[in-house]
């Protein structure tokens, strides 16, 4: 039982990494509230400083 419980599972780890690698995951990466608040602030000081150093 042990032999053949080995072999399967060796099996369908391959299975499943092969088909892993045939169809990637197009999903973007999770960004929590508090980084995406984060990027937000430091993106607005950024704005705010191109703004201020531009002579109007």
């Amino acid at each position: 039982m042990n032999r053949k419980k080995k072999i399967f599972t060796k099996l369908s780890q391959k299975a499943k990494k092969s088909n892993l690698k045939a169809n990637p995951k197009n999903k973007p990466k999770y960004v929590s509230k508090a980084e995406r608040a984060k990027l937000e602030a430091e993106g607005n000081q950024a704005e705010n400083e191109t703004q201020t150093e531009q002579p109007e």
